[in-house]
């Protein structure tokens, strides 16, 4: 298959690799223009792009698919398909049309639940038990396309955003393949979305990164993990500001907001607590409790507001 890669994210860069060894013609690679960071505003490109240039795949980078230039330029490369990953740029009707057998989109939850921006962080957020990555045919809305393959997998306890984010994405790179064969066979039919379930995954919000200890301990568990590790929830003690980036719930009662005991356990709302088992200090890197409260003690009593 002549294909075309759209990407930008680390999520995006298994698939493209996934691509790669299959032996399928990567014609070129979309992914957003790079960025500017560090000192001296140097260009750092996306992590797609740089895979890109170590597979020797032609990159472009354009800010804008509407112009009918680019759209030119995109119906020119002659594609059988177009594999749609994370990339970042709406695309027109022209550019959805253009490869004989459309463009599929790799998406991180169960359509039609957490279609948007955050399916991941959502759907920890949320408390929902199962997610997975959806294969399906592009359409001009968000999201809405016909699911090709689905893959569930179960939300732990103990996962993050970021350790979610590593299992979606080893999960879509495997499911690729066989949902591109099943698809231009024939022996995959693409199934229209449930019209019931729809939720949208809204971009985050870094005002909702505050920790509010009124509430119950499994729903902060769920916050906290949802925006672990970006961009970290965080509650004040004192004047130092701690992120708060893995929890466990467990059995504590006291006024909402106490380190109620060592080494750190804070009561939350409803009558439990939880023990913070992993965190950030302001210009320091993620450490355990244990190794944070060497560095700054914390005695029972403490408020985190």
């Amino acid at each position: 298959m002549r294909i075309a890669f759209m990407g930008t994210p680390e999520f995006s860069v298994d698939i493209l690799q996934a691509l790669y060894d299959a032996g399928h013609d990567i014609a070129t690679v979309y992914s957003q223009p790079p960025s500017r960071s560090g000192r001296g505003k140097k260009e750092r490109p996306s992590p797609v792009h740089r895979r890109a240039e170590d597979l020797n795949i032609p990159v472009f980078t354009p800010q804008s698919l509407k112009s009918a230039e680019e759209q030119k330029k995109f119906k020119s490369l002659n594609l059988d398909i177009a594999v749609v990953v994370a990339y970042g740029l709406i695309l027109p009707k022209e550019i959805l049309d253009a490869p004989k057998y459309g463009c599929l989109n790799i998406h991180a939850s169960l359509l039609p639940r957490w279609r948007g921006a955050a399916p991941i962080h959502r759907a920890i957020m949320a408390g929902d038990k199962v997610t997975g990555v959806d294969i399906m045919v592009m359409e001009t809305g968000l999201d809405t396309g016909p699911v090709i393959l689905e893959r569930p997998i179960d939300i732990l306890p103990t996962d993050t955003t970021g350790s979610l984010h590593d299992k979606l994405k080893a999960l879509g790179a495997k499911a690729i393949i066989p949902a591109i064969e099943g698809y231009v066979t024939g022996v995959l039919i693409p199934k229209p979305q449930a019209e019931e379930g729809v939720s949208y995954a809204h971009k985050i919000d870094k005002q909702e990164a505050r920790i509010d200890w009124q509430r119950p301990a499994e729903e902060l568990r769920n916050h906290i993990h949802g925006l672990s590790p970006f961009p970290g929830a965080y509650s004040m003690a004192g004047d130092e500001r701690i992120k708060i980036l893995q929890a466990e719930v467990t059995e504590g009662n006291g006024p909402a907001g106490h380190l109620i005991k060592a080494p750190m356990t804070i009561a939350c709302g409803d009558g439990k607590a939880l023990r913070i088992l992993k965190a950030q200090r302001a210009g320091k890197g993620p450490m355990t409790a244990d190794d944070l409260l060497r560095g700054l003690p914390l005695p029972p009593g403490t408020i985190f507001s």
